[in-house]
């Protein structure tokens, strides 16, 4: 069984730099890999996101839609979301977490963490989701891709004014270059609303209830009915990534360095923190992770690594310090880790410390800053990985 893509008549691609929004659904390239595998009975389909793509929320209904469209398969399911975690995040660990399953389909999404939590502009948001997308297109090109974008309340209020929240637009942007089909939930949402068919409480906030994640995986189900069962491709509308990116500091390249090659001294360390001892809220899923602690003011460390990106996949809690780098012995800049989330929790989240490098080899230096934020209790610098693309 194949599938192949667009219903004729359906809506046009949007110009995503305009203040139309795009309807619900965008139908781009096909969904023939995983059918076709799907179908022959057996396929992997992986999740990416936040939160939202985390906790039981739309991807279990996804999951249950797909056994019943594909009542013979064998399905293995990944459940690659991290709660607080942006499209950085996503694109740095892509390769660990999802490329590494072998899927034949992603579903995807980032654009609320890339608004509220992350505050990414307009070029972060694309940095992040071209990293990702194109990483794909490079690595595993049969892979077939769904973009979900879902939203919280200012969001919507965007919407409903009949403008495009910054995180959409960008994601919306690379769906575009690269063919790929978006479930708009934010559009759909704002459509029901208008029309007095659900409300914003029934929806269930930020992470949806019952009714906001059906609403969603409802708008997945019906990319798959438009894929129409054909024995032949659209190639055209599956589109590569032969040409440039939209950004040429994406971070498509995303990765995290290995631990040896992280130059640490007495004074950083890999290690794994007794969190009893630590205040501030933890999740668990970085309980027994070891991390490169720090939190002597003045101690260094360094690293060399290739390529025009580097950053810090940390925990920053209520002790979160001050980063500082330099790179190939230039001048000292600083990073402050401290998040406005930080206060009751060691939150994750990925800090680009250098994004525009001239692509080659680079020597980094590490220090831990005599400064810190005021509503800071310390200077601990904790990294889970370092990055770099």
């Amino acid at each position: 069984m194949l599938f192949a893509i667009l219903l004729a008549g359906a809506a046009a691609t949007p110009n995503v730099f305009s203040q139309t929004l795009p309807p619900s659904i965008q139908v781009r390239g096909d969904l023939f890999t995983s059918s076709a595998t799907f179908a022959a009975g057996k396929g992997t389909a992986a999740f990416m996101g936040g939160s939202i793509t985390e906790m039981d929320g739309y991807r279990p209904i996804v999951m249950e839609s797909l056994r019943k469209r594909f009542p013979n398969t064998e399905f293995e399911f990944v459940n690659a979301g991290i709660s607080s975690t942006c499209s950085h995040t996503g694109a740095f660990r892509f390769r660990r977490d999802v490329l590494a399953k072998a899927p034949d389909l992603l579903l995807v999404e980032f654009a609320v963490n890339d608004d509220q939590d992350a505050g990414h502009t307009y070029t972060d948001a694309v940095r992040g989701m071209e990293g990702i997308i194109r990483a794909a297109r490079l690595e595993r090109p049969e892979m077939d891709i769904i973009m979900l974008l879902f939203v919280n309340e200012s969001m919507l209020e965007t919407i409903q004014r009949g403008e495009t929240p910054v995180s959409i637009a960008a994601h919306l942007a690379v769906a575009e270059r690269y063919g790929v089909s978006t479930c708009s939930v934010a559009v759909e949402l704002a459509k029901q609303i208008n029309a007095g068919e659900m409300t914003w409480a029934e929806y269930g906030g930020v992470h949806p209830q019952q009714p906001g994640n059906q609403l969603a995986a409802n708008l997945v189900a019906q990319v798959f009915d438009h894929a129409l069962i054909k024995g032949e491709r659209k190639s055209d509308q599956r589109r590569s990534a032969d040409e440039p990116p939209i950004d040429p500091f994406s971070f498509s390249n995303g990765r995290y360095l290995e631990h040896d090659q992280i130059n640490g001294s007495a004074e950083w360390t890999w290690q794994t923190p007794d969190w009893k001892t630590i205040a501030g809220g933890f999740r668990d899923r970085f309980a027994n992770r070891d991390l490169m602690v720090a939190e002597q003011p003045g101690a260094q460390c360094s690293f060399t690594f290739r390529g025009n990106a580097f950053g810090a996949y940390v925990l920053a809690g209520p002790d979160a310090g001050v980063l500082e780098y330099s790179v190939d012995g230039g001048e000292w800049k600083s990073r402050d880790l401290f998040h406005r989330f930080s206060k009751g929790l060691h939150y994750p989240r990925t800090v680009v410390l250098e994004a525009e490098l001239n692509d080659g080899e680079h020597e980094v230096r590490l220090r831990v800053g005599e400064s810190k934020n005021g509503a800071s209790t310390g200077h601990a610098i904790r990294v889970l990985d370092f990055t770099a693309s």
